[in-house]
């Protein structure tokens, strides 16, 4: 097992395993920025993964099917912030019922469209392409690993750069930021708190988007009902771990992607499906007891430095 383990074909699935919470894992960046983290993750992974595949095959256009997959997301994303922002709804509560929603209406439109409902593969959707590097493809070793992967991987890559550069070199991104920091000074200097917060929703909704649509039109060449299997939560975590800084939730987005590749190795060697299937939930409940840790071991330092302070400001 250690052998597979460091493989190169271990480090090329868990690119490709990886590439999905990447995606929304840089959505959930840009809304914890903006202070409206989204809950409705899966909800719009699920709606874009289906509106891709449908619009694709119906159409026989892979920009069609990628522009409804996006407008599918949005749609999602825009209702989630519109109950928040402007109802005044709980967060989490908007989050799990949009899930909830979007769960069941998934499998509706597909029994409507297929006449099945567990997936689409009766329908000619098509896939996103496989890209070949030049060069690259012929180096050993590096070549397996950075060339041959489809569209996606590559845009989910880019999207680190993208957020990156949104949120620290735009006038858009000191926006988000301030309005996710404190809100009231934001708009004492002019700027829309909750146009701003929606465009951060709408934004963090196209990445999601791309991050459904990597499961149904690039993993898979079809949908199939409730695919997403809790990647929008982990991706939530993988932004919480990394605290809402790029890098480190790509990093925390690889490792995540490492534990999903070491549960389908794990099938390999008779061990039970499900142990495969618990192994991403497994880490995420570990990283997110880890963090925890660090963050009560730090508050009680600094309620320590509080009362220290005290002490020697009143002699007592």
């Amino acid at each position: 097992m250690i052998e597979k383990i460091l493989s190169i074909d271990f480090l090329i699935s868990t690119l490709r395993l990886m590439t999905p919470l990447l995606f929304t894992a840089m959505a959930a960046v840009i809304g914890g920025k903006a202070s409206v983290l989204c809950i409705a993750y899966e909800s719009i992974m699920l709606c874009a993964a289906l509106g891709g595949v449908l619009a694709s095959a119906f159409s026989g256009n892979l920009i069609i099917g990628m522009l409804i997959g996006i407008a599918s997301g949005c749609i999602v994303a825009l209702i989630f912030g519109y109950f928040v922002l402007y109802l005044n709804a709980p967060p989490l509560l908007a989050g799990l019922a949009l899930n909830t929603l979007g769960s069941g209406m998934t499998v509706y439109v597909v029994y409507l469209m297929t006449g099945m409902k567990q997936d689409t593969s009766t329908l000619l959707s098509l896939k996103y392409p496989i890209i070949n590097l030049p060069i690259i493809e012929n180096i050993p070793i590096i070549g397996r690993l950075l060339s041959g992967h489809n569209l996606l991987v590559y845009l989910s890559f880019l999207s680190v750069l993208f957020v990156w550069f949104l949120l620290n070199k735009t006038k858009l991104g000191i926006h988000i930021r301030a309005v996710g920091t404190n809100p009231s000074a934001a708009a004492s200097v002019g700027i829309n708190v909750n146009r701003t917060k929606l465009t951060a929703l709408l934004i963090s909704g196209v990445l999601a988007s791309f991050g459904g649509m990597y499961l149904s039109m690039a993993y898979l060449p079809y949908f199939t009902t409730d695919m997403t299997a809790g990647r929008g939560f982990i991706s939530i975590a993988a932004q919480n771990l990394g605290q809402g800084d790029p890098i480190l939730t790509t990093l925390f987005s690889f490792i995540f992607g490492a534990a999903m590749s070491l549960g389908n190795i794990s099938q390999s060697f008779r061990l039970p499906a499900q142990f495969a299937s618990m192994m991403p939930y497994l880490f995420t409940i570990l990283g997110v007891w880890i963090r925890g840790y660090q963050l009560t071991k730090k508050e009680m330092r600094e309620k320590k430095g509080l009362i220290g302070r005290k002490t020697l400001k009143y002699g007592k």
